[in-house]
């Protein structure tokens, strides 16, 4: 169907009905303008453009579809398009993603009289958002001003459509109060009880200027105030939020709490837009303000069904809180100094000696006969406890460094705005901590697992494993003929899970008080008594997360083997401290009856299973802490260059730390690497560039809003452009 076909149905509908309304035409108007292939964004342009043309060469088809418009959005409510679409859902987070789930699977009813419903039913297609947000501004400002929209309107007509933005303005300014008066809130930031609320003020402001306006509206005699004091007190409920998301990096923070500032955000961002609106005095103010709500409605109402972008929006304070958690762990798994630097040595020798003997309880409970629950759990509890032990020993797993790591450095590239040559030495320290932890952890968890083999066999008179159970170890280990790769791999994950379950149980720790709550406990009072109840509910503040990320860690290691099993899926997993020690049991069960080859092709795929667990966790870990910071790494083939560049004039820096003579100097940066690494975050959808969307005034016209009539008006006292970017969602902290 062509544009002619189009325009002509809609000049023959208005004769047959002057207040026509029919959404079909509109359908099929978008669907022209739609491209075949949805991200093809130039086509999407020119089929705007095409538009554009054949409208200024065809005045009857341009005041056809003018009033076709002006019937589709005037004879519909419009204040539920403006105040719900792009702003989250007054429910909790698991009844937003079930409402999501049912409406995918059966659409809501959609009643005709709310433009908020017909809106979905005009952008039908679930990718319209990735067109509409690709056409630039300036081209969706012609076709706006092809269609004459900016021509003079009844009265009526102008009036009935300014008070439905009143009305929505309404709306918000209500929600808004509602929302900063909830116990949460004021759970996190008590201050706000002490002075008159600005949420409160900010109401009404809000009623007293839409009063004045409405009677302006009547009157076009009579003069009104801006909203400039509404615009004050707007920009201290966005100072509120930002204290609060302050607070929560210390206090700690939960889903809920992360979806009321994402809602009050919002509602705030999207007030602002309508007041901009309300406050326009011409036609290029106005058409700048409504493209980028337009488009950000259209995006919203693709979306509305996505439970990707539920989790997106949801989770995202909670998420940065976590990798935050993670980050600050990742601290003490770099090593500066020498003295550290041994220290971490010592630290991961203990680990591996500890895994020597979980290594060895595995091997025992493996021979036992159960049910694949009762393996899952017996190795669940050996992992857990290990883990746990190896911890409260202040021990080092070197695999659990990387989702640590990861967060330390996504915190440098976004909050100090590191430059690549500062970047590459902190990432020579972790390297070099990483490959100490990994020789200390192998260096002694396989001399461990060997000496028990052998006392095994001179105490029991046999070996500890059979030849055939050698073999078998061995064939693990092979990187090319098993899945030695592929399930070191999911263990690289569990390990990055873990990293993340540390994180939450930390933020769990602060933001739900559980030290405090604890010793609140009488009974616990009286069996430990004050001083040991004091230290062990510190402890468990400061090592809640540690506790429960290696607990659960160790629940995943030894469950998914079984889970595989019993699913019959070729799904296990391969960590590199563990096969060390398995490969000393195989050397002892086969009495060294190896060939050198065989021993230095197994040693590989150990190797390999290693930078395996390590590459997977650190990348996923690496990943979600730039996302959760919305920073993207703009420089990784530079980076890459320095780093080669650093190893060349420095290895050992990569394999020994400085003495203590050359750290105390001062290495000069180089000039050319001096480029800051962060480039500008990611806009989320939640994220408004700018304000909103309307039908426009006459071009020089001072009539503020949707339509002007044809009468003289007098100016506003004042303007005021509102602009969302204070209040953007990556300024989290």
């Amino acid at each position: 169907m062509s544009f002619d076909i189009i325009l002509t149905e809609i000049e023959q509908a208005l004769q047959q009905d002057a207040q026509c309304k029919e959404l079909g035409h509109a359908r099929a108007l978008i669907s022209v303008l739609r491209p075949e292939r949805i991200t093809d964004v130039q086509r999407a342009t020119d089929n705007v453009r095409a538009l554009c043309f054949v409208l200024r060469q065809h005045r009857t088809w341009r005041l056809a579809l003018r009033q076709y418009l002006i019937n589709l959005i005037g004879q519909r409510k419009l204040v539920h398009l403006l105040t719900d679409t792009g702003i989250t859902l007054n429910n909790g987070f698991w009844g937003a993603a079930a409402t999501r789930i049912v409406n995918r699977m059966l659409p809501p009813l959609i009643n005709d009289d709310y433009v908020k419903d017909i809106f979905g039913q005009i952008f039908c297609h679930p990718k319209d958002y990735v067109w509409v947000n690709g056409i630039a501004d300036s081209v969706w400002h012609d076709l706006i001003l092809s269609t004459g929209l900016r021509a003079r309107a009844p009265r009526a007509t102008h009036t009935a459509l300014t008070n439905e933005v009143l009305n929505a303005v309404q709306v918000l300014s209500y929600r808004i109060t509602t929302i900063g008066l909830e116990a949460e809130l004021v759970r996190n930031y008590p201050a706000i009880e002490k002075f008159e609320s600005p949420f409160l003020r900010q109401n009404d402001e809000i009623n007293d200027y839409v009063l004045a306006y409405r009677g302006w509206l009547m009157n076009r005699t009579q003069q009104r105030d801006d909203c400039r004091q509404i615009e004050v007190l707007l920009t201290q409920c966005v100072d509120i939020v930002l204290r609060i998301r302050k607070t929560a990096a210390v206090t700690g923070v939960s889903i809920s709490l992360t979806r009321l500032l994402l809602r009050l955000t919002q509602s705030m961002d999207r007030l602002r837009t309508l007041l901009a609106i309300l406050d326009s005095q011409d036609t290029t103010q106005t058409i700048d303000i409504s493209i980028p709500l337009f488009k950000e409605l259209v995006c919203a109402d693709n979306k509305q069904h996505s439970l990707r972008e539920l989790m997106q929006s949801n989770t995202e304070l909670l998420s940065l809180q976590v990798t935050e958690r993670a980050g600050k762990s990742g601290e003490h798994y770099v090593t500066n100094t020498r003295a550290e630097w041994l220290g971490m040595l010592h630290s991961a020798l203990g680990a591996g000696f500890i895994v020597g003997f979980m290594a060895l309880i595995k091997i025992l409970f493996g021979a036992l006969s159960m049910a694949p629950f009762g393996y899952a759990l017996l190795y669940s509890l050996n992992y857990s406890s290990g883990f746990m032990l190896v911890h409260v020993l202040h021990y080092t797993i070197a695999t659990k460094q990387p989702a640590m790591t990861a967060a330390l450095i996504a915190r440098a590239i976004d909050e100090g705005k590191q430059k690549l040559d500062e970047l590459v030495e902190l990432i020579v320290k972790v390297f070099r901590s990483q490959l100490i932890a990994i020789v200390g952890n192998i260096g002694l968890a396989m001399p461990t697992a060997y000496i028990i083999a052998w006392l095994w066999y001179g105490i029991s008179g046999n070996h500890l494993v059979s030849p055939e159970k050698a073999q078998h170890l061995l064939h693990d280990l092979d990187p090319l003929h098993s899945l030695a790769l592929p399930h070191a791999a999911i263990a690289g994950v569990c390990l990055f899970l873990s990293g993340l379950i540390s994180g939450y149980y930390d933020n769990k720790a602060s933001y739900a008080h559980i030290p405090a709550r604890l010793r609140q406990l009488s009974w616990l009072r009286a069996v430990l008594g004050e001083a040991r109840l004091q230290r062990v509910t510190e402890y468990i503040g400061n090592n809640l997360g540690a506790l429960a990320g290696n607990f659960f860690f160790g629940i995943m290691l030894g469950s998914i083997g079984q889970f595989g099993q019993f699913f019959g899926l070729p799904v296990d997993i391969r960590h590199i401290t563990f096969s060390s020690a398995n490969f000393a049991f195989a050397l002892v069960g086969l009495e060294h009856q190896m060939d050198w080859h065989l021993v230095l092709y197994t040693l590989t795929g150990i190797l390999l299973i290693g930078l395996v667990n390590l590459g997977v966790s650190f990348s996923l870990a690496l990943l979600v802490a730039l996302r959760s910071r919305r920073v993207s790494f703009g420089k990784g083939s530079h980076l890459l260059g320095l780093l080669w560049r650093r190893f060349r004039t420095g290895a050992r820096d990569f394999f020994l730390p400085e003495k203590a003579s050359q750290a105390a100097e001062t290495v000069q940066p180089a000039a050319d690497d001096c480029d800051a690494l962060a480039s500008p975050p990611v806009t989320g959808t939640t994220d408004r560039a700018e304000p909103s969307f309307n039908l426009l005034p006459e071009a020089g016209n001072q009539a503020t809003g949707l339509f002007v009539t044809g009468e003289d008006e007098p100016a506003n006292k004042g303007t005021t452009t509102a602009s969302s970017s204070a209040t953007r969602q990556q300024s989290l902290l």
